[in-house]
């Protein structure tokens, strides 16, 4: 197939073009023309040397920005033969591997790239977004420094900083580069839209909303910035504006998975269980490996009492993920709901594994074991939610029960007043004044407690997004 796409151009080689006519064609921007002169020029028999490693470095490069890197990579390996210190060339392969996600190879390139020319800043840039890749963020920031220490107005390498440093989490670095990348180029749509998710990162809901808008004053069919907008409105608790920013995006891609995610999410926020779930399916026939809109559906079902299903949810991203705490813990509050305490106590235990800090996992860890009559234990738990979290006034309330349950009712009237003065202040005070006061009652009314059916309150936040 190559030789037939080379062959008219060798022809009209033949039929009179000259060397610099065919040279000048392999220099061109278009790969279609560039193709065409480097191929005459490679079959002419006429170039040698260094030249013959021009003509196959050219035709690389048209094979390159056609996506046939295959063949890209297999000209430029022509090209060093001939030419073993061409830094373009290595820098030209290196590029083609980066294409195929060959990072390795793809660095090695790079590396020879810069021995030959130091000066060659595009390659340390790559080099840099190769490293990013790769997840090795600290190295990537060190190639974006060499890259600017050569050529200080390159927008491009202040942008890919920016998202090296988003990676390590470090969103005021991160939101200084992309600064810089607007101020060099204010047409960089991607440096504005990232710049506006370091800003949601960070919780500054007004600042990411305004560089949403200014990717879409600058191209209105910029999706994911419809999509980051609509996020970020949503977490401002402005569902009706949310929602009309996922469907602007839905309509301008109908397969946008995020799109319809981000939706779902929105209606569940408004209590919407049943329009949120159709968004979660369809999010998940495009994207069927999304544990996350998995673990959301999951809780859609939770909400709507659908406990099975679910269940049946968190069980399939976990088998994406078997590391995700969230489902695992999500899982345990549905056993807890279904009544299944012993399920319940085991991903509670898988959950504090992953997260061991999680106070709202102690505390249902502590229901659990109380519905299996297991009173000791159950307060272990609330002890642990309550040194994690001292405000944690569910814990307290469910302590106070299960003390009550064993007979200890000083303590229960401690903790009862504890719940009440967190959960209403003075009001509290002046209500556990009155139960001291009546504590002879109180303690009638414990001891029909430690009879009757378990009671307590789930974790603050019952369900984990």
């Amino acid at each position: 197939m190559i030789l037939l796409i080379a062959l008219p151009a060798a022809s009209a080689f033949l039929r009179g073009q000259t060397l610099d006519e065919n040279r000048n064609l392999c220099k061109r921007d278009d790969p279609e023309r560039s193709f065409e002169g480097c191929s005459a020029l490679i079959q002419s028999g006429r170039e040698t040397g260094i030249d013959l490693a021009k003509a196959f470095y050219g035709r690389g490069s048209a094979y390159a920005r056609k996506g046939d890197y295959d063949h890209a990579i297999q000209d430029y390996t022509q090209a060093l033969r001939l030419n073993p210190n061409s830094a373009d060339a290595f820098y030209g392969r290196g590029w083609a591997y980066e294409h195929k996600r060959e990072y390795d190879q793809a660095i090695r390139d790079f590396d020879e790239a810069l021995r030959q020319n130091p000066r060659l800043a595009i390659a340390a840039r790559e080099r840099g977004l190769v490293r990013t890749y790769k997840g090795d963020y600290d190295h990537a920031i060190r190639d974006y420094d060499e890259a600017l220490r050569l050529n200080q107005i390159d927008a491009i390498a202040f942008y890919n900083r920016g998202l090296a440093y988003k990676h390590k989490g470090d969103y005021d670095r991160a939101i200084e580069d992309y600064d810089q990348a607007a101020r060099l180029n204010p047409n960089l749509t991607d440096a504005f839209y990232s710049r506006g998710v370091a800003y949601a990162h960070k919780g500054d809901y007004d600042h990411a909303i305004q560089d949403f808008d200014q990717v879409l004053r600058i191209n209105p069919r910029y999706v994911d910035a419809l999509v980051g907008r609509g996020n970020t409105f949503r977490r401002k608790g402005n569902y009706g504006h949310a929602i009309q920013d996922y469907d602007q995006a839905l309509q301008l891609n109908p397969n946008s998975w995020q799109a319809f995610y981000g939706r779902g999410n929105a209606y569940a926020q408004k209590g919407d269980h049943d329009r949120a779930i159709q968004d979660y399916d369809r999010a998940l026939q495009l994207n069927q490996d999304s544990g996350d809109a998995l673990v959301m559906r999951g809780l859609a079902h939770s909400h709507n009492g659908n406990y099975d299903r679910a269940i049946q949810d968190y069980d399939q991203a976990l088998r994406l993920n078997p590391s995700l705490a969230n489902a695992v813990y999500n899982r345990g509050l549905a056993y807890l709901l279904k009544g299944d305490y012993d399920r319940a106590i085991s991903d509670f235990d898988q959950a504090l594994g992953l997260t061991p800090n999680d106070a709202d996992a102690f505390d249902n860890r502590g229901l659990a074991y109380a519905h299996n009559r297991d009173d000791d234990r159950a307060i272990q738990n609330y002890d642990q939610a309550i040194r994690l979290n001292a405000s944690f006034a569910n814990a307290f309330l469910n302590r106070s029960l299960a003390y009550a349950r064993k007979g200890d009712y000083l303590r229960a009237m401690a903790d009862r007043g504890h719940f009440l003065w967190l959960k209403f202040g003075i009001f509290g005070i002046t209500i556990r004044v009155c139960l001291l006061a009546l504590a002879v009652g109180l303690g009638f009314a414990f001891k029909r407690f430690r009879r009757g059916p378990v009671r307590g309150l789930l974790g603050r936040n019952s369900y984990k997004p």
